[in-house]
């Protein structure tokens, strides 16, 4: 009896608590309950439920990450396996799958203690097996990846006990720790080929959320991980819906259909201030790490010409993009360092827009005009270029035809093709393309190895373009051995410095991410590494649920 009086006390007093926190604190609604093994009083969270619906342009490629290079497919593997490592809101190295680790002196060899009692999604512990077979996988040639470069340093991986593993460099790598983020892959699952492999669509992780269905071209569901080493997500369900148009996600968000998109600056500027939408949603926003580019097939001539690619750079106008198009909410590239990051060579000339200038060089280069048409020809005839985009996303639309515009002014005659997502990319893998408009998110380390490398121009390198520089190779080798800053930032200035001159990208700009969500939606934080980097933390309020039956 007076056990229960002390328990009614305590959830009076909780309850007070809650009642009298500010109204934007957003108080977790929770019980007070008894253990009954040793009778503590805890308070259980009670907000579970609900689900997180959101669309893709396309739809997955491969649910084996190391083997898609898409952003469809990460979008949807990233809720379901986790690295050794992860970058935490401030952007600095944490353990994920591991508890902690160790770095010799030499910085040579890590020795990686995992966390105890992780299960696989079919109830499997996760062990120092695993690492060892991750390791393994991403070096095998039967593993068609374009993530291995950084395993391919390693020495050996040594298995000391079920939760320690000793992985040896063959030399010193400063990208050694962070290349730990990469998915670890289930030894008892991934058997035989991986091409093969039913994890490609029915995947196996260690991730917070677990594949429940994929209807293809239509829809994928993920059902949380209650088992989640992190503590069970707080949202059920996520809904991941194929709709391969901008325009249309933004009506599907703005009925209810879905809760979450990234809208271009043109909706942030001008469709979000209804009240409707204030009323329903929030916008956070932020420099991504990503930039948009022109990239030109160097196995293709006259893109091998390097003042035929400085010229279509100069005849292209960034700033006129960026205020046109993202309403001034972005930044000129001149390479793959955002203007305020460390890792920026300030000392860069910008090639800003200049058509006299293009004029010269393409003269300088043989490109002349022999029939008055105002083209000018190559080969016996006009110079045409197919530029190459994907379905379904305005702005790269609008930046094709503004170029097409520009490069008229030059004398370059343009046709916009068109393509579905997983048919562009495959285009670019065999090189059949002359030049396409496309994006990459940048990583937290500077490295660019994957990107520029020699040895990466295969059909499954990062390197579609096939740029082939042996310097550049030379100072991505190095800068990935410098642990010094100041001797590693040298190595990736003069790098920039070969990438301004050679123009294999027309580096176009850093964008800002704007990002509309439901305000149902609680405990939404935005820091330095975005939004969703404490997802499994975020819940619905009971009275705010809309999917009630998701509940259990």
């Amino acid at each position: 009896m007076k056990k229960n009086i002390l328990l009614i006390l305590l959830y009076l007093i909780i309850s007070l608590l809650i009642i009298s926190c500010k109204k934007d604190e957003s108080p977790v609604e929770s019980v007070v309950v008894q253990d009954k093994e040793d009778n503590k009083t805890v308070v259980e969270f009670t907000d579970y439920g609900d689900a997180l619906s959101t669309g893709e342009i396309a739809e997955p490629i491969n649910l084996i990450p190391a083997m898609a290079a898409d952003s469809a497919s990460h979008n949807v593997t990233q809720y379901i396996y986790n690295g050794l490592v992860k970058y935490d809101k401030d952007i600095n190295l944490v353990g994920d799958l591991a508890e902690r680790w160790e770095i010799s002196d030499n910085n040579t060899v890590i020795t990686f203690y995992l966390k105890k009692g992780v299960k696989w999604h079919d109830g499997v512990e996760f062990t120092a097996d695993d690492v060892k077979f991750t390791y393994e996988f991403m070096i095998s040639d039967d593993t068609p990846t374009v993530y291995d470069s950084d395993f391919r340093t390693i020495e050996s991986v040594e298995v000391i006990d079920k939760y320690t593993v000793k992985v040896k460099y063959k030399e010193a790598y400063a990208t050694s720790l962070g290349s730990w983020g990469i998915w670890m892959m289930p030894s008892h699952a991934l058997k035989g080929k991986p091409s093969q492999s039913p994890l490609q669509r029915k995947p196996i992780g260690t991730g917070p959320y677990i594949l429940e269905s994929w209807k293809s071209n239509q829809s994928i569901i993920l059902t949380s991980f209650h088992d989640y080493f992190e503590g069970r997500p707080k949202i059920e369900k996520i809904f991941i819906r194929t709709i391969p148009d901008q325009t249309t996600q933004f009506l599907e968000l703005l009925n209810g259909s879905i809760d979450i998109m990234g809208i271009t600056s043109k909706q942030e500027a001008l469709d979000t201030k209804t009240s409707m939408y204030q009323n329903n949603y929030n916008t956070y926003s932020y420099l991504d790490f990503s930039y948009t580019y022109i990239g030109y097939n160097l196995r293709r001539a006259p893109f091998n010409n390097k003042k035929l690619r400085q010229a279509l750079t100069y005849a292209i106008d960034k700033q006129t993009i960026i205020d046109g198009l993202l309403y001034g909410k972005g930044y000129a590239a001149e390479g793959p360092y955002q203007p305020n990051s460390i890792w920026y060579n300030k000392n860069l000339v910008p090639k800003k827009y200049d058509l006299e200038k293009a004029k010269s060089l393409l003269s300088e280069a043989g490109f002349k005009d022999n029939d008055g048409d105002g083209y000018i020809d190559y080969n016996g005839k006009k110079l045409t270029i197919e530029l190459m985009i994907n379905q379904g996303n305005d702005i790269r639309a609008k930046i094709a035809e503004l170029v097409q515009e520009s490069w008229a002014k030059i004398g370059i005659d343009v046709n916009i093709r068109i393509l579905e997502w997983s048919t562009m990319l495959n285009a670019t893998r065999k090189g059949e393309f002359d030049a396409v408009v496309l994006g990459w998110s940048t990583p937290m380390d500077p490295d660019q190895y994957d990107i520029w490398a020699t040895e990466r121009c295969n059909e499954n390198g990062q390197n579609f373009i096939c740029f082939r520089n042996e310097e550049v190779d030379t100072l991505l080798t190095e800068a990935k051995k410098e642990f010094n800053f100041e001797k590693r930032k040298a190595y990736y200035d003069r790098f920039q410095e070969i990438l301004s001159d050679e123009q294999p990208y027309t580096f176009l700009y850093f964008p800002y991410t704007h990002i509309a969500l439901s305000k149902r939606f609680e405990n939404v934080k935005p820091e330095r590494a975005g939004i969703t980097y404490n997802f499994i933390d975020w819940y619905v309020k009971k009275a705010n649920q809309k999917y009630h039956q998701l509940t259990n």
